[in-house]
């Protein structure tokens, strides 16, 4: 049983997901707007958090930024808009997934399911020191990359680098803000040396040289994709 809170002003919206998430044997909370759902998640844990973007008293956005500063809750953002733009800056504040209304209560719970058991494996994963994306295992504890069993052999900053996208998995991260993390604030380079690590870090990962995604005119992420 999964613990969903699902916080969106539209009570239709609420019920159609309580009643698909209940059949499938999962708790579910309500909250009707982005500071009530803050407010549930001070004292409560929740598997995922299924929230809407327009909502009255604080947008779901804002109220993902509240959530992420005491909890690391999965959250899956639901959104009238579908925009680019929009699902930019929900990754960038830390979202798991992106659903633009109206949507298929089965893709939805289908999604649901899927960033609950990846939140898992990570967390599992964590736990162990290593971490598993179909033949690519990355052992951050140990500082060792394996590619298909075989141990890649990476410079020191593309360990760092590829450990910092992983680390920020599905997270949109600027060249601006790799720079900072990644090499200092104190680092006189620009974003070519970002560009340059990445493209060399990607041929030491390949095949899986794809899960490092390009955001035209914003930098990169780190998304695990199908083979």
């Amino acid at each position: 049983m999964h613990r969903i809170l699902v916080a969106d002003d539209e009570t239709g919206i609420r019920e159609i997901i309580r009643e698909y998430a209940e059949f499938e044997g999962d708790f579910v909370m309500e909250a009707g707007n982005g500071l009530e759902a803050v407010n549930i998640c001070k004292t409560q844990d929740f598997d995922i958090i299924v929230m809407d973007v327009m909502m009255p008293k604080l947008d779901g956005f804002s109220a993902c930024k509240e959530i992420k500063k005491f909890k690391d809750i999965p959250v899956l953002m639901l959104s009238a808009r579908g925009e680019e733009y929009d699902k930019l800056f929900g990754f960038e504040v830390g979202i798991d997934d992106y659903v633009v209304k109206p949507f298929s209560p089965k893709e939805l719970m289908a999604r649901i399911n899927v960033i609950i058991n990846r939140n898992l494996n990570k967390e599992t994963a964590k736990a162990s020191g290593a971490l598993e994306f179909t033949g690519l295992k990355v052992d951050m504890a140990g500082r060792e990359v394996y590619v298909e069993g075989k141990k890649a052999e990476l410079t020191p900053k593309e360990y760092d680098l590829l450990f910092y996208l992983i680390k920020n998995q599905n997270l949109a991260l600027s060249r601006e803000k790799l720079l900072n993390d990644v090499w200092g604030y104190d680092f006189t380079g620009d974003d070519r040396t970002v560009d340059t690590h990445i493209k060399m870090l990607r041929n030491s990962l390949s095949p899986y040289r794809d899960y490092i995604v390009t955001l035209r005119g914003v930098g990169y992420k780190f998304q695990v994709k199908e083979h």
